[in-house]
């Protein structure tokens, strides 16, 4: 799960259409805005060639005069004060347009995959989201949600939902990134300063494709690939695409067990599912019947209408479902949704409601990743408009209609996120002349398997946006991976905590900083529900670094190491307070190694700012790692209660060394 799959995304840019009227605006700028505070703020846009064009702000009495080039291009540059509000801009070329309540403030932009598009809502679901979003309640956060799309090329104009800036509120807030939100809120409560978020993320991304063409040229792992890209039609693409889809799906249907010649013939209440399997939903089916499968699987569930419940229109109530799902009752399809962050509820019509049993069924189709009817407990359900419900938790019958591996492969997306550059052009670009105070960004997992390059790749990006906005250093903080996947036994390799090593050593950067989360990660979930944690870390480092606040912004860091006999003695800064462990037991995760460079667990001792390490399996120690599995055990923390990051202090080579080839 993470990225869409198999959905058609025939996406056109909709280059300025914000607001009627000659005066043509890029989707950034609208009612509910917010600009940077004391800088120059552009303001950028289309008209008829030659045209002069007028701005005027509430915030100061000075005019602004700029004319269209001849191909209708014009921007000014707005002086904006402190911050405050709200303000209005006018923009006239003999017709205005006026923006309204327009916020002065700071600007943050929000990046990465899916754990930063995770909604607080939707199918994120994050740790007590309905009291969360019953609580968002702050007209000074504004959020711009902007819309999944790809494009060979740069693009001026990207697509927003909601037609732009919206005031942060329970129903502009649930599907928007739960860990923006949180650090946004964090600033706010302590500062009081508008915070304007831009959302620009998508799941399941690599971070080449958030990155300029010009620099991954400049990387040889990328440069033919982005050539490539470069070169093709995106018209084409999209043209292409629809006919093998198309073509694809029809196949599917033809060999898809539960059709015969178009038509399904596993939903009626009397068909014999006697020899069907059972599953207990909700669950991914991935977890709980088909390891490793993709495909299409067929659900059945007896339903008993009670009397009273007959001839009144019913609720059915499914949930989130990955991908796609089509839903009939006693035969009858009752609704149909693609994409698996959609919630299900479809309604039964009052002709079809009798008393008596009748069945369920839900056909699922999963492109790849988990699959199934994966949400929350106590949301499947059957319900009257009275009020009255049935659960629909619990034992389902399936059946796999068909597996994907007997099929020929889906044809690549015409919006395939997962291709260098392409998420830079459409996504990125164009804001790349809007003035931002920083970025936070949430992003690796889809990079893990290629640790190793992302030492480069990740600073490289990092460094190419900087440059792109050509504001200096602006502060860049990133969310460095969470504990995932099984715990391990023994010292092992690990591609996450090389992907984690790659994310520390890219705070030699200038203005970077990362927040730690690897005491609030799940073992069997990609993406955690503690989102609150994870926006308030990030927002102690902006505190801290940006807003003159003289806090703890970070756990312990790992500096350097003496070694004399069979002890080692790392030193940390960072470490305020003290070190110590989150539950006063002993300090686990660490381990230590000889020249031999095979690991053992090793007995730590905490003083101070110091830890002392020794091993009976290693007399004569030469490095040691912290925190370095997938999944560790580990507990060492500050006295701010921030956890230390994982840490190597050798150098050897990485398992993900020879993994560099780039996703064509």
């Amino acid at each position: 799960m993470g990225q869409s799959k198999t959905t058609l995304l025939l996406i056109a840019l909709c280059i300025g259409c914000t607001v009627e009227a000659k005066v043509k605006l890029p989707a950034v700028f609208s009612d509910n805005m917010v600009l940077q505070q004391k800088t120059g703020a552009a303001i950028w846009g289309k008209a008829e060639a030659g045209k002069t064009i007028d701005v005027a702000t509430t915030w100061s009495s000075k005019k602004y005069t700029v004319q269209a080039s001849q191909k209708g291009d014009w921007k000014i540059i707005l002086t904006t004060p402190a911050y405050g509000g709200p303000y209005k801009i006018t923009i006239s070329d003999g017709e205005e347009l006026t923006l309204s309540n327009v916020l002065i403030g700071e600007v943050w932009l929000c990046s990465g995959q899916s754990n930063m598009e995770m909604p607080l809502a939707g199918w994120g679901k994050i740790k007590d989201f309905q009291k969360e979003i019953a609580d968002a309640r702050y007209p000074a956060i504004r959020l711009l949600q902007v819309e999944h799309v790809t494009a060979n090329q740069p693009q001026a104009d990207t697509k927003v939902t909601a037609g732009g800036w919206q005031e942060c509120n329970p129903q502009s807030v649930s599907g928007f990134s739960s860990t923006a939100y949180f650090f946004a809120r964090e600033l706010y409560r302590k500062k009081g300063i508008p915070v304007g978020l831009i959302h620009t993320s998508w799941g399941g991304t690599i971070a080449e494709a958030w990155t300029s063409g010009s620099t991954l040229k400049a990387m040889p792992y990328f440069a033919a690939a982005v050539n490539k890209i470069e070169r093709t039609d995106q018209d084409k693409m999209v043209f292409n695409y629809a006919r093998d889809l198309e073509n694809w799906q029809k196949t599917v249907l033809a060999r898809d067990a539960g059709f015969e010649s178009g038509k399904p013939v596993w939903t009626a209440t009397g068909y014999n599912d006697s020899s069907w399997k059972t599953i207990t939903l909700p669950a991914f089916w991935e977890d709980a019947a088909l390891p490793g499968f993709d495909g299409v699987v067929w659900f059945r569930k007896k339903v008993s209408v009670p009397p009273s419940w007959a001839g009144k229109e019913l609720k059915v109530n499914l949930g989130t479902i990955d991908d796609d799902d089509i839903t009939f009752f006693d035969g009858v399809r009752i609704g149909e949704t693609k994409g698996y962050g959609e919630n299900r509820s479809y309604t039964i019509p009052a002709a079809e409601v009798k008393a008596g049993d009748f069945v369920l069924t839900v056909r699922v189709f999963d492109l790849t990743g988990g699959g199934g009817i994966y949400g929350e407990k106590n949301v499947l359900s059957l319900s009257s408009a009275g009020g009255e419900s049935i659960s629909l938790d619990g034992d389902w019958k399936y059946k796999a209609g068909l597996n994907f591996k007997d099929v020929p492969p889906a044809p690549a997306s015409s919006q395939e996120p997962n291709r260098p550059t392409v998420l830079y052009n459409a996504m990125i670009h164009p804001f790349i002349q809007f003035a931002i105070k920083g970025v936070i960004w949430y992003q690796g997992e889809s990079n893990a398997d290629r640790a190793h390059q992302y030492r480069a790749l990740f600073p490289a990006m990092i460094t190419d946006w900087r440059k792109k906005w050509n504001i200096g250093d602006f502060p860049f903080y990133f969310v460095q991976l969470a504990n995932f996947m099984n715990t391990a036994e023994l010292p092992a390799a690990s591609n996450w905590a090389e992907l984690r090593d790659a994310q520390l050593k890219t705070l030699s950067l200038a203005n970077t900083g990362m927040a730690v989360t690897i005491d609030i990660g799940e073992a069997k979930d990609i993406h955690p529900k503690n989102k609150q944690e994870v926006g308030r870390r990030l927002g102690l480092i902006a505190l801290a670094k940006n807003y003159a606040e003289k806090i703890p912004y970070s756990g312990p860091l790992a500096v350097s190491q003496q070694i004399s006999g069979n002890v080692v003695t790392l030193n940390f800064k960072n470490t305020d307070g003290g070190l110590k462990t989150k539950d006063g037991a002993a300090s686990t995760g660490f381990a230590v190694a000889g020249a031999d460079q095979k690991f053992y667990w090793a007995e730590a001792t905490v003083k101070g700012t110091q830890v002392m390490l020794s091993s009976a399996d290693v007399p004569v120690p030469v490095a040691v790692r912290y925190g370095w599995a997938d999944n560790p055990v580990c507990n060492l923390f500050n006295g701010a209660g921030l956890p230390a990051s994982p840490f190597r202090t050798d150098s050897w080579p990485d398992v993900t060394a020879a993994k560099t080839a780039a996703v064509k």
